[in-house]
């Protein structure tokens, strides 16, 4: 009985789903809501791997929009 209670509390605890770079380009709803919340509090979250990945696809996102806009 002591070994379920004490694996409720994991149970309850969700990982995060790790996102890769493509699919915050491909979702840019995703990336916007993830890269607020990573610079909301960046103390706790900036080494997070979505931090990280949502960081890189907004910085591919904008080389991307800026080559469009050069006519490239």
């Amino acid at each position: 009985m002591i070994f379920i209670l004490l694996l409720l509390p994991a149970c309850s605890q969700e990982a995060e789903r790790t996102y890769t770079v493509d699919e915050f380009i491909a979702d840019e709803a995703l990336l916007r809501r993830t890269i607020f919340e990573c610079r909301d509090n960046p103390g706790e979250l900036r080494n997070t791997a979505n931090c990280q990945n949502a960081e890189a696809a907004d910085g591919k996102l904008r080389l991307q929009n800026m080559r469009k806009a050069l006519g490239g």
